[in-house]
């Protein structure tokens, strides 16, 4: 394998979003082999700062593919601001929904939230800003909105559902396996010589079109059904004990 690429929350990292010294002397040495470390996460950039300081990823994915960080530059895929005004007006009329919007100019949410720093707006479902709009992200502690999500949608949009209840609404071009393609393609390696770990949805399709595909233990069941191995779990350090097994 020439290049590792992992998701990070509940695989590359620990319950706690700690990454242990073991782990972070495992990626070194794969970095003094030659081997390039790249992330592909659901999370923004201002939200892997740490991981990026203490790693050194030469390629991040971030945004589901909505923001991919390369060696010589950075590539969007946001939704299409009609799209996303189509979408709020259906969405807002969910009772009691968490809304957020993950934009260029930061988080704007109905609410707040401040593990997120976001920017409460209560202007919803005007658009909170003329900045690219990277992702529509939608919860509730009282109902299954998953439904009425799904009727929501647009032809240039799509869903997924992380850690089985935070919705995320992103452009059709916006995913983590397009986002590891460019990143690929960047670096001139074949997807035949890159392993990926994972585990949620998000993670399914690039865990099969890698060369190898890592489902962590605590993985979802999908993604443990269609994975060619499974290693320890995140706080077990599964990623860095599969690389030290069988990469170093």
């Amino acid at each position: 394998m020439k290049v590792i690429i992992t998701d990070l929350d509940r695989t590359l990292l620990r319950t706690d979003k700690s990454v242990s010294e073991y782990t972070c002397a495992i990626l070194k040495k794969c970095r003094d082999s030659g081997m390039l470390l790249m992330a592909a996460t659901a999370r923004p950039e201002r939200a892997i700062l740490t991981y990026q300081r203490q790693i050194g990823f030469d390629a991040v994915t971030t945004l589901n593919g909505a923001r991919i960080i390369l060696p010589g530059g950075v590539l969007e895929n946001g939704i299409v601001s009609g799209s996303a005004e189509d979408i709020l007006k259906k969405v807002t009329a969910i009772p009691n929904v968490t809304l957020s919007m993950e934009t260029g100019n930061g988080i704007y949410a109905n609410v707040s939230i401040p593990e997120w720093n976001a920017i409460v707006f209560e202007g919803f479902p005007t658009l909170p800003t003329e900045s690219i709009i990277y992702k529509i992200l939608l919860s509730s502690e009282e109902y299954v909105i998953q439904p009425e999500v799904e009727k929501a949608l647009t032809p240039d949009t799509y869903m997924t559902v992380a850690e089985g209840r935070l919705i995320q609404i992103m452009s059709t071009a916006s995913t983590k396996w397009n986002g590891i393609k460019v990143m690929l393609k960047a670096v001139g390696i074949d997807k035949s010589e890159a392993v990926y770990f994972g585990d949620d949805n998000d993670d399914i399709e690039p865990i099969k079109n890698c060369g190898v595909g890592v489902a962590v233990s605590n993985a979802i069941k999908g993604v443990l059904d269609i994975a060619d191995f499974v290693t320890e779990s995140n706080d077990m350090d599964g990623v860095a004990r599969y690389i030290e097994k069988n990469l170093l």
